[in-house]
């Protein structure tokens, strides 16, 4: 019974990795950019539902969107103040540019809120399961983090794959000189798709804080690398990749934190990204790619 609660939280943490992985794998299969300031767009979303929710009383889901609407306002600001003249540039630039915005967003988290550590309400408000006489009990974050990481996935795949835009995302994607030759907006579709990667974060952090209430300028740093980590073992740019990605990712940090050792887990979580791309390059459900010469 100990290993299901041990997998189970894996799955719930995994679900969380799941929803930054998304954010990860829409950016850089559209714009073929690592965006490494989205664990930090995770943790702005996590102040402003901390400052709704725990501090103003407002209603959750209103929180969350309030999040959301922020988040994304910023991950398009940033596109297009820091990555968008970069346009066309090494791939070098864009990440360190990248790693930068991280670094300006924690130090101005850290100017507006303070670094001390700010206790974070949870905005699940049910109860949660107790199953085989309360041997095993499932929280309803855990619950709600599934469900909600599902169901984004299962959108997600139908916008791309059914909607005007996501076939424009598809094209982008594909070709982005072909793309724009086609009269596609590829600025444009660039922003739409860092708007839904922040819109993500925001859900994420809400999420995320709500099982681990600890809300700091850093918070979003090492969910975000290990979110980039998931998106990649799963393939990165495959929507169902990066869902696998996350959801073993934190099965096998939580596993490896009971069975193993909790100063080695990140070690074995890493080592086993490094074994299955030495297996398969592309990730678990990533394609190669196709170059046209």
């Amino acid at each position: 019974m100990q290993f299901l609660t041990y997998l189970v939280r894996g799955i719930s943490l995994g679900s969380v990795y799941a929803l930054i992985a998304l954010g990860y794998t829409m950016v850089y299969g559209i714009a073929r950019m690592l965006n490494f300031a989205h664990g930090d767009v995770i943790m702005v979303g996590g102040y402003v539902v901390f400052f709704a929710f725990c501090k103003s009383g407002i209603n959750p889901l209103l929180s969350i969107l309030i999040a959301m609407a922020a988040c994304t306002l910023l991950g398009m600001t940033i596109e297009k103040v820091a990555y968008k003249p970069l346009r066309g540039t090494p791939s070098l630039a864009v990440l360190i540019t990248a790693i930068g915005v991280s670094y300006f967003l924690q130090n101005g988290a850290m100017l507006l809120w303070k670094s001390d550590p700010k206790s974070f309400s949870s905005i699940v408000g049910i109860s949660g399961l107790n199953l085989f006489d309360g041997r095993l009990q499932i929280s309803a974050e855990t619950i709600v983090t599934i469900i909600t990481c599902i169901v984004i996935m299962i959108v997600l795949m139908w916008f791309v794959k059914k909607t005007k835009p996501g076939h424009a995302m598809q094209a982008v994607s594909e070709d982005r000189g072909a793309a724009q030759l086609m009269g596609i907006n590829v600025n444009g579709i660039i922003s739409l798709t860092f708007a839904i990667g922040s819109a993500l974060a925001a859900i994420a952090g809400a999420l995320l804080l709500s099982s681990y209430p600890t809300l700091m300028p850093t918070t979003g740093a090492m969910p975000g690398i290990k979110a980039f980590t998931a998106a990649v073992f799963g393939g990165i740019g495959s929507i169902p990749g990066a869902f696998l990605g996350g959801i073993l990712l934190g099965v096998i940090e939580n596993l490896s934190k009971a069975y193993i050792s909790t100063q080695l887990s990140d070690a074995i979580v890493f080592l086993v990204l490094i074994i299955i791309l030495l297996v398969k390059p592309t990730g678990l459900l990533g394609k190669k790619a196709t170059v046209k010469v």
